[in-house]
């Protein structure tokens, strides 16, 4: 029997992961994103699944966003009624990431029904309460038997609060084969989570490379670019506006801010995180202070807890959200990163006509989405099929990404150039994937693919 392996997702792309292995038949899933972009074309994709859901054995998840595991409501909606894989702290977030998606989805139905538009969501809370059902928790270092011929196991991906990267450990009789995946590798020494774990010796490895081909600036040069933004915004009196994802960018933020306040660095601000998600999450986080590294446990230990400090405010219902459209100063956080759905879109339609305005771009913005158009100033965008002309300012800081970057996956990586039979390289933009391709040549590894959406390789005759 053959082992294959199927790229059905973030292929030259960012978003959509899905990735199939097959061992003596069975059809393992490795996540199950959504994809993110333009409404129309991102729904037509997320609706019609490009496999069978009935015919999967297992799924395996590296970690909770949702451009990794926004699309497992539908596959259970479509027929899928086996496990689903993945770390305690993520079934955790799962349990507020997958509720919120179907409620967006519905509630931007609705508004857009208003407006003449059709819009189906790909799954309701239904969907979503029996993906639940159908989730399994595993600790970091645990092996588990997902099914006769695979054993997985989990290590820190340092991406996210609970992402992994994922170890399958194959023998399907005649075969033994090891494959590591990264999922979305985290960066080192950054705050709150630990740096990630090492891979170990593997025959195949599934890598990402959503910054394949650039490098972060250093934490000294973060803090001053967000010092500068804040200044600058201070001389222009207007309020600033951050899209920001609620699992991980957003408590990242919190904890910068918060420390360069606390070091005088930067003024008193008040600062609205204004999405129930991200609340949710920000006490997710806390629960699973285990996860956390060295430098978060000491700040705690001294009493400065990274995500309650003076100024911040947790908007606790839609009207306290409406209120915020009269605000003219201060720091509003909202969701989603990439501006495609949620509540920044309803602070947007406030800020995005106002020249003393800043929009504050601080993660990676895919192809097609609205974040990605505002950094490429386009002079009108579209929010909810409505044109507005952009005249607010927006600046871009790209050093809070959870991602790490072109040096940090080569440091990761390269240990492992010797012993590695096969490297595919996924989860980026097709220049980044490429040019990261060309510099794991450079580094020794041998044979190396980036893989097209539906192409195919045999890991084993």
């Amino acid at each position: 029997m053959t082992i294959t392996l199927e790229f059905l997702g973030a292929n030259r792309h960012v978003t959509g992961s899905k990735h199939l292995l097959t061992v003596n038949g069975r059809r393992i899933l490795l996540e199950c994103g959504m994809m993110q972009g333009p409404r129309r074309l991102s729904n037509k994709l997320n609706r019609n699944l490009p496999l069978a859901p009935k015919k999967i054995y297992a799924v395996v998840l590296s970690h909770a966003h949702i451009d990794h595991s926004g699309s497992l409501p539908r596959l259970v909606k479509l027929g899928y009624q086996g496990n689903i894989h993945c770390t305690e702290a993520t079934k955790d977030l799962l349990g507020i990431l997958l509720p919120d998606s179907a409620h967006i989805q519905a509630s931007d139905a609705r508004y857009l029904k208003k407006r003449g538009h059709a819009f189906e969501p790909a799954y309701d809370m239904e969907d979503v309460e029996r993906t639940l059902k159908q989730t399994r928790g595993a600790n970091y270092y645990q092996p588990i038997q997902i099914c006769p011929e695979v054993q997985v196991t989990f290590l820190d991906a340092g991406h996210i609060l609970g992402s992994a990267q994922v170890i399958l450990d194959i023998d399907d009789g005649k075969h033994k084969l090891r494959v590591g995946f990264t999922g979305d590798l985290g960066r080192y020494r950054t705050p709150i989570l630990r740096d990630p774990d090492p891979l170990p010796r593997c025959d195949v490895i599934i890598t990402e490379s959503t910054y394949g081909n650039r490098t972060h600036p250093q934490v000294q040069d973060l803090n001053n670019q967000i010092v500068a933004v804040l200044k600058e915004q201070e001389e222009q009196g207007g309020r600033i506006l951050i899209p920001a994802f609620s699992i991980g960018r957003t408590q990242n933020l919190l904890w910068f801010l918060g420390q360069l306040m606390r070091d005088g660095k930067i003024p008193q601000t008040t600062i609205h995180v204004d999405s129930p998600l991200s609340t949710k999450a920000t006490a997710i986080a806390a629960k699973h202070r285990d996860l956390y590294d060295q430098e978060t446990a000491t700040m705690l230990e001294l009493g400065h807890d990274p995500f309650q400090f003076e100024g911040l405010h947790f908007t606790s219902d839609v009207e306290e959200s409406k209120r915020l459209n009269g605000l003219r100063k201060g720091i509003i956080i909202s969701a989603s990163g990439m501006c495609e759905g949620g509540r920044i879109l309803h602070h947007l339609k406030q800020t995005i006509g106002r020249p003393e305005d800043l929009v504050l771009i601080v993660g990676f913005q895919a192809e097609g989405t609205l974040g990605r158009k505002l950094l490429e100033d386009y002079a009108v965008v579209k929010i909810y099929g409505e044109r507005h002309d952009v005249q607010c300012r927006v600046r871009h800081i790209d050093g809070l990404s959870a991602h790490a970057d072109r040096k940090e996956l080569s440091r990761h990586l390269s240990p492992l150039a010797p012993t590695t039979e096969k490297v595919f390289v996924v989860h980026g933009e097709e220049h980044a994937s490429m040019q990261f391709a060309d510099r794991l040549l450079s580094e020794g590894f041998r044979n190396i693919e980036v893989p097209l959406y539906k192409e195919s390789f045999t890991l084993r005759p």
